[in-house]
């Protein structure tokens, strides 16, 4: 891991001017009772009426304030005292983003390949959204976390508090706090990923897929609220801003479905089952199952549902990718087709996701970026009708 993604606990300093500090005005709550589901119903949840509820409406997670708020545009901004005082020398700033693209091109390196489609203000600004979330992950995840404990996670949201105010801790810190001060893009995502990390170091079993919808949106979905402000939607566009919000949002449940499909061999390792525990019961399988790494008949049918799932949201999240700006639908479509994927090499496994690993040669990496690049360049079309 390089140095400059490690944390610090404490701040020395501040970096920028933030004399007089005012903490941000509340934000109106926004509350709509209709609400966009996390999936909708149609035909395709059909497949699932066997297993645990699809998700929980996004309204009971006040996404739709998120999404209100950052579609009104950067009027807000002008609204924080603090973020106007930000005085940054083009320098610093260059150096900033210039250490987040070091570190998304060597971690992310499919992605950080599709972001070079993108306008320069684009790029920098995923760069340090990305450069966050991974930094917020290794918290949790990272070589100190077994130095992980509440206090530490209340450390590092007090510091995205004094990011989104203007007053950055460090390089990295900088070109974010920068970002949300160009952008019109919530704090309440980056709280609720922080969140998430919050529930990995309280809990290791979920009982219904409801409990693991709520994890990977915080671990996850986040993200995709995170990043459409930045990649902006087609001016030409034909779904409501909810709906591609949505999409986004979708997209980041898909991911980490994968990523949990995947890792269910490590995750055992480590004493962790995020699986749904009452599916794992109709499939006639236990947490003894999973631990011993055993792959029967059972496993192999319950993993089919779940691959089944993964796609389900993938499927959902085409809508969204194909509405975004033009510019910016590459690294969106790479992640989706790539991710999907890993699915069909756990199938290649024969499900066995205990002791072999499911990725994507580079050989099929190179292959599927014409196809996400030409994905990209299409006119917006609806994927449902």
């Amino acid at each position: 891991m390089s140095s400059c993604v490690c944390v610090t606990p404490k701040p020395l300093m501040f970096i920028g001017e933030c004399k007089g500090k005012v903490l941000p005005k509340r934000f109106k709550i926004i509350r709509n009772g209709g609400g966009v589901t996390a999936a909708p119903r149609s035909s395709e949840t059909l497949k699932f009426q066997t297993l645990s509820k699809q998700g929980i409406a996004l309204g009971h997670l006040k996404v739709e304030e998120i999404v209100e708020r950052q579609s009104e545009g950067n009027h807000f901004l002008r609204e924080e005292g603090c973020k106007r005082k930000m005085k940054f020398q083009a320098s610093f700033l260059e150096e900033a983003y210039e250490s987040c693209r070091k570190i998304c091109a060597e971690y992310a390196k499919t992605f950080y390949l599709g972001t070079l489609l993108m306008t320069k203000e684009r790029q920098r600004a995923i760069w340090a959204i990305y450069v966050w979330c991974r930094r917020t992950d290794e918290l949790v995840d990272g070589p100190n976390a077994m130095y992980m404990n509440p206090k530490v996670l209340d450390r590092w949201e007090e510091r995205l508090e004094d990011i989104f105010e203007g007053c950055p801790y460090d390089l990295l810190d900088a070109a974010l706090s920068h970002t949300v001060s160009k952008f019109p893009i919530d704090m309440k995502p980056f709280r609720d990923m922080i969140e998430g990390m919050r529930m990995d170091t309280k809990k290791c079993r979920y009982e219904n897929f409801e409990e693991l919808y709520l994890y990977c949106y915080y671990v996850a979905g986040t993200v995709g609220l995170m990043s459409v402000p930045v990649m902006g939607i087609a001016p030409d566009s034909s779904l409501s801003t909810h709906t591609v919000y949505s999409a986004a949002l979708h997209l980041g449940i898909g991911n980490q479905l994968t990523n949990i499909l995947r890792d269910v061999g490590e995750d055992a390792m480590r004493g962790r089952v995020y699986l749904p525990q009452d599916e794992l019961t109709q499939f006639g399988l236990c947490d003894e199952d999973i631990l011993r790494m055993r792959v029967s008949d059972e496993w192999r049918e319950f993993m089919k549902e779940q691959i089944k799932r993964a796609r389900f949201y993938f499927k959902l999240a085409e809508e969204g990718a194909s509405q975004l700006d033009k510019a910016s639908r590459w690294p969106v479509w790479s992640s989706l087709m790539l991710y999907r994927e890993i699915l069909e090499a756990i199938e290649e496994n024969d499900y066995n996701n205990f002791t072999k690993r499911a990725y994507v040669g580079r050989s099929k990496k190179f292959l599927a970026l014409p196809l996400a690049y030409t994905k990209s360049i299409s006119p917006p079309t609806l994927v449902f009708n």
